[in-house]
């Protein structure tokens, strides 16, 4: 099916036949030929002229003329300085589409025995779920689906962060100014519920500092000395020795907030296999602290703290372990490691998590290493960059977050004026409508925080990413919905769409020939998505295979054709690309409506 690995292979052949020059096929680069050229794939000649001894231009035509003559995939070339541009024969596209269609899995690829597990979301219980967590949960969701089209074994991980002084603050607060409020009676979701308290905890602690501060207390010191800090760090130490009113309270809240994040994680579509928790994992680090002593690979200073020496990796000396004997994040995050290679032997093991901690992943990688852990090089931190908005950088303790809950009711609510204003609902019952605003409501959230490359820093614009027109998730979805309007009125008048009603069709337009090139891409695309951990991959080949349909339906008559044997293979070409428009999508969690 691989045409361009075909293309390669055909190449590798001519530059031996006539310059004796060696080249793998997998070294020879295919790109796509610029639109103002003949031509479906170009090969840059520029790299070969000293072995050849030849011009870039002298080089092209000689293996444009060999290709002509010998490869059967190869209709006509033209060579533009040193680019060769090769035509592809009619006949191939067409037997490659024949082919594709008659593969329901096509796309995806066969079984690899990897295991590879991916950890995401990673929420604190403290707070609900912003926007930024939005586009943490939809790359790790997007990833795990990608990685499974690739043929790995994919376990979707949650590390929940429900313990620590922040978990502290929250329950302080309620403790002192909740007066027994409880979801029910505020008709606050749960996490709503107790983020309100988190951000009452960090109002009234300024207060106390600015109070001290007034009183000629420094800054800093008066940061460390306020009662609510205090307290706050009593709590935590009540909370660690295990104190049943503490741990109470701190049950209580937690249970508020898994109600809460439950239904924020069905609403968005995303989904886990395993949970893991802080809780349950602080301690396990240490055991592996103390192999590494005794492995001399970790060191004790004189206070007894316990560290590693990381300088030879570039890094530095990192603490492992408190004088106190009491562990730091590093050591949770060793014992959690050894705790999930335990429950599911991985080959890879994913963290998707903000570039803020490129560094602590560094060393997570680098202790294992030296540790000898067998799954230490699997280790990979999957880094993203901030999502800013218009108005700036969100923070959770002041209350400035953008909230996804909120988010989605607005995006939906965005949709439906969108939706409306177009007159694309008509026939829908109010519930048929309702579920619509909601699905291209995802489909813009999800597509505009995933089209952009993971590790890019980058601005929401709500309005741009709901707009029909552009490289955006409702763009896709209704040419999605445009071709579903052609299958069904193709179903109605009996046309058969199976491979062999078109058997002697030939005389393939342009954008036709250019819809199936995207078509044939696409096992490429998803590998390239796989390889790089890359959902933007895949966003954006939707975006073109709908735009080159979109410029096929413009050129090219379908049902007013007279030709009967194109009219099936245009409603087969449609097929094939609402086909791969649902599969690719799927593949960044997005749905795609059938009517719009």
């Amino acid at each position: 099916m691989q045409l361009q690995q075909t293309i390669s292979q055909r190449i590798s052949e001519a530059l031996q036949s006539i310059f004796q020059i060696a080249v793998d096929a997998d070294q020879v680069a295919l790109q796509p030929t610029r639109k103002e050229f003949a031509g479906s794939f170009t090969f840059v000649t520029f790299p070969y002229t000293k072995q050849a001894g030849k011009g870039p231009e002298q080089i092209g035509q000689a293996l444009g003329e060999y290709l002509k003559e010998n490869a059967a995939e190869i209709k006509g070339f033209n060579v533009v300085k040193g680019f060769l541009n090769l035509e592809v024969e009619e006949a191939e596209w067409l037997r490659l589409f024949r082919e594709m269609m008659q593969q329901p899995g096509y796309g995806q690829a066969e079984a690899s025995g990897r295991n590879v597990m991916v950890e995401y979301s990673s929420p604190n219980t403290n707070k609900p779920l912003h926007l930024g967590h939005l586009r943490n949960n939809f790359l790790g969701y997007s990833v795990s689906e990608i990685l499974k089209a690739n043929g790995h074994n994919v376990l979707k991980a949650n590390l929940v962060n429900d313990r620590g002084i922040h978990i502290c603050k929250s329950m302080l607060a309620y403790e002192k100014f909740g007066n027994g409020e409880t979801p029910q009676s505020s008709g606050l979701k749960g996490d709503h519920l107790v983020g309100k308290y988190y951000v009452q905890f960090d109002k009234a602690y300024k207060e106390q500092i600015e109070e001290l501060a007034a009183q000629g207390v420094d800054k800093e010191e008066a940061k460390k000395k306020a009662p609510l800090m205090l307290e706050a760090q009593d709590m935590l130490k009540k909370w660690e020795e295990g104190d049943p009113a503490v741990v109470n309270l701190w049950k209580q809240m937690n249970s508020w907030v898994y109600a809460g994040f439950d239904e924020t994680y069905r609403n968005i579509g995303v989904d886990f296999d395993k949970f893991y928790y802080e809780s349950g994992t602080y301690m396990l680090g240490k055991e592996l602290v103390e192999e590494g002593l005794q492995k001399e690979v970790f060191f004790r200073k004189d206070d007894g703290s316990v560290w590693v020496d990381l300088t030879d990796e570039g890094l530095d000396e990192k603490l492992l372990l408190r004088a106190d004997g009491t562990s730091v994040y590093i050591t949770q995050d060793l014992g959690t490691a050894q705790l999930k290679y335990n429950d599911f032997p991985y080959d890879e093991s994913l963290y998707v998590v903000a570039d803020e901690q490129n560094y602590h992943f560094q060393v997570l990688k680098a202790v294992l290493k030296k540790l000898g852990k067998p799954y230490a090089e699997g280790i990979y931190h999957l880094s993203y960059g901030m999502v800013d908005l218009p108005s700036g950088k969100m923070k959770s303790r002041e209350g400035t977050v953008v909230d996804a809950d909120e988010l989605v009711l607005e995006m939906e609510d965005t949709a439906r004026q969108q939706t409306e204003e177009l007159g694309k609902i008509e026939g829908f019952t109010p519930e048929q409508a309702r579920e619509l605003y909601h699905t291209l409501a995802m489909g813009a959230l999800k597509y505009f925080l995933l089209k952009v490359d993971p590790k890019k820093r980058m601005l929401f614009n709500p309005q741009e990413s709901i707009d029909f027109r552009g490289n955006t998730g409702p763009f896709v979805q209704y040419s999605h919905a445009r071709i579903s309007a052609i299958l069904r009125k193709a179903a109605e008048m009996g046309i058969q769409v199976e491979a062999a009603s078109f058997d002697d069709f030939k005389n393939l337009h342009e954008t036709e020939q250019e819809v199936i090139a995207q078509l044939v891409n696409y096992p490429a695309v998803i590998a390239e998505a796989g390889k790089l951990y890359a959902p933007s991959v895949i966003a954006n080949y939707a975006y073109d295979l709908a735009k080159a349909y979109n410029r096929f339906y413009q050129e090219v008559s379908i049902f007013n054709e007279t030709d009967e044997q194109a009219r099936r293979f245009r409603i087969a070409l449609s097929a094939m690309v609402a086909r791969l428009l649902r599969h690719s999508m799927r593949l960044l969690g997005i749905n795609v409506p059938d009517r719009m």
